[in-house]
């Protein structure tokens, strides 16, 4: 049960929630089968969570706020600010925008009592994405947020917090019209992996990257062309 869970954190990392899921549906039979309780609410966690990453909103809501409530009621606290940030993307793609910065504050909270700061980056850059996803959009408290979700992650040197950091500091440059600051800002943090290149963050940086060059060349060639 522990190998399922692992193996069910590494997918969620490279971004295949399909294979996540899996491994977490296998680690709740298991569990069922042996009467395993604490490792079949871990199982639900992972099984709401990899939802949520997949886009299935709706159902994961719920799935993930009963799971995580389970889970504290037996005293266990691992992995929770993580959890909690990504119930924070799921409540504000339905637009429960107060319960998604109710559960980025409570991550936050839960990083500062268990000194649990591997997923504290990854925190910050979910809270720039939803100020941006108000009615009215907060584009200085976004960038606050990702500016500090890079510097956690350089402090770390979580090379992979960084990178999705830095992909959100970009797109919002690029949506302000500081394309050649975006792509300044990202090329390097992508330029340092050597593998990994079909993982969904590097393949989303890649398209950005791309994205900034193509618009580049067709602003220099309409230069040299006036």
């Amino acid at each position: 049960m522990s190998s399922l869970a692992t193996t069910s954190w590494t997918y969620i990392f490279l971004g295949n929630y399909a294979k996540a899921r899996a491994q977490g549906d296998e680690l709740i039979a298991l569990a069922d089968e042996t009467g395993a309780s604490t490792w079949k609410t871990i199982g639900m966690i992972f099984r709401g969570a990899t939802r949520a990453l997949a886009g299935d909103a709706p159902d994961a809501a719920q799935q993930i706020t009963s799971s995580l409530q389970s889970n504290l009621s037996t005293g266990a606290s691992v992995s929770i600010p993580y959890f909690l940030s990504v119930l924070a993307k799921v409540n504000a793609d339905l637009g429960e925008l107060d319960k998604a910065w109710r559960c980025i504050n409570e991550a936050m909270a839960a990083v500062e009592a268990t000194g649990e700061r591997w997923s504290e980056a990854d925190i910050h850059r979910t809270a720039g994405e939803i100020a941006l996803m108000s009615w009215k959009p907060d584009a200085a408290k976004a960038r606050a947020h990702f500016e500090r979700a890079l510097e956690v992650a350089r402090a770390q040197k979580a090379r992979s917090w960084e990178l999705r950091a830095a992909m959100g500091l970009a797109r919002l440059r690029r949506d302000q019209g500081k394309r050649a600051e975006a792509h300044d800002l990202l090329a390097p943090v992508y330029g340092w992996f050597t593998e990994g290149f079909e993982t969904r963050d590097l393949r989303e940086a890649k398209a950005l990257l791309e994205e900034f060059a193509s618009r580049r060349g067709q602003r220099q060639i309409a230069q040299e062309t006036a």
